[in-house]
């Protein structure tokens, strides 16, 4: 497929004699031909063009829930995919709370083929345990050659702490990443929500901030006894964001995540017992809020995700108490992050991240695979329940004013242009 992009604002901080610059691009059989202030179309090349039209390397989210196999009413992997596409992203991880929960390389290798023909590239992460019961190690070696890129028993906290030991120390074997999500679960209880002056007036028991910076100490303890790799996903706390701050000033290999609605939202959203803002880890206080949001700036986060979840209606239509964490977001979030972050901020938060996964990193030069988000910087709009094309509709962003819109992407010499 050939393919001449025309007249594109260029995102690329790695490529000083590019970035922030107008060019045109020409791609041949998937692979950057040329870069040049104009270029000529050729014969049987498709030419796209837009205003305000903006270009980075593809963007990834490194924590996106589908639901096949096994929930396919919720979302499936094709249509979850073509979602991430509309958003911008050209790979995502994806998470182990499937049915069968993904603990062998059968598995891996069937969520891969299925995700095998679309735009966006899927990157499954394998259960840590076996069926995510936080009992037995899986099949980390076998599922790492299958094309797992980590290992999470997802939104489960490990609490056997000789556990967590064993499997940092057995993944350095090859180099594995190993997850621990961050609850005390015996501090956390029944508490479904934060802690603290909103949770004592409506009358919901509350996680206290110190159910996630024990696990996260505890965590960092083992870390540094051990080695290996840890990644902690979406921390929420202001002495979440201490603990790592210092582990990394230590020299520890561990990495987090933040989700994006801890940036926008603050447990204040709760008053209206509107379970769309019912997520784990909780919405927190406003100084959480600017904690995290200072600590992506700074590096202590290293990545921001949706935490994209779709459930059915019937998990999200009932009592608060009984109603399930989750929300969607693929499709909001750039335009989210773009209200938070300028723009050359939020396109580094989105393109970062391969490499801890040990996946390559796209690159905008002359002979290499185009791998690119297109997108403009200002236009202003919203997502709407009539307007997602996500199977679920579970999503607490449904109407906010982003700022920034995606055209599409192209990917493994694929073009998805909304």
């Amino acid at each position: 497929m050939n393919i001449l992009i025309k007249s594109a604002k260029i995102f690329d901080k790695s490529n000083k004699d590019i970035h922030l610059k107008t060019k045109d691009i020409l791609v041949l059989n998937g692979v950057i031909s040329k870069i040049a202030d104009t270029i000529t179309p050729e014969k049987n090349t498709s030419v796209i063009s837009k205003k305000n039209l903006c270009i980075s390397i593809g963007w990834l989210d490194t924590s996106v829930s589908f639901g096949e196999p096994g929930f396919e009413e919720r979302e499936t992997i094709a249509n979850g995919l073509k979602t991430a596409a509309k958003g911008g992203f050209t790979d995502i991880i994806l998470n182990t709370n499937t049915n069968p929960i993904p603990y062998t390389s059968s598995t891996i290798a069937f969520i891969k083929n299925k995700a095998s023909q679309e735009t966006t590239s899927l990157h499954p992460l394998g259960a840590l345990t076996v069926n995510s019961e936080t009992v037995d190690l899986a099949e980390l070696y076998d599922m790492k050659n299958a094309g797992a890129v980590g290992f999470s028993d997802y939104k489960k906290a490990t609490s056997n702490s000789n556990l967590l030991k064993i499997a940092l120390q057995y993944a350095q074997n090859f180099n594995g990443l190993i997850y621990s999500f961050p609850l005390d679960t015996k501090i956390a209880g029944k508490g479904i929500v934060n802690e603290g002056d909103v949770s004592t007036s409506l009358g919901l028991k509350g996680i206290p901030a110190l159910a996630e910076e024990l696990q996260v100490a505890r965590d960092l303890f083992i870390l540094e006894y051990t080695g290996g790799k840890l990644h902690i996903p979406t921390i929420s706390t202001a002495g979440s964001v201490k603990l790592i701050s210092d582990a990394k000033k230590k020299g520890l290999d561990v990495s987090c995540s933040v989700a994006l609605y801890n940036l926008l939202y603050t447990d204040s959203k709760l008053t209206e017992f509107d379970t769309t803002y019912k997520v784990l880890p909780p919405l927190r206080t406003k100084k959480d809020k600017t904690a995290l949001i200072n600590a992506v700036k700074n590096g202590t986060i290293d990545f921001v995700t949706t935490d994209h979840t779709p459930l059915d209606i019937e998990q999200k239509k009932i009592e608060f108490d009984n109603a399930a964490y989750g929300t969607i977001g693929l499709e909001s979030s750039f335009g989210l992050l773009n209200t938070i972050f300028d723009t050359e901020t939020t396109v580094e938060i989105l393109t970062k991240g391969r490499e801890r996964y040990g996946l390559q990193k796209p690159e905008i030069k002359e002979g290499k695979t185009a791998c690119f988000t297109l997108f403009d910087e200002d236009t202003q709009h919203f997502i709407s329940k009539n307007t997602s094309i996500s199977t679920a509709k579970n999503c607490m962003f449904f109407d906010e004013k982003l700022k920034g819109q995606v055209f599409g992407i192209l990917n493994k010499d694929r073009v998805k242009i909304l």
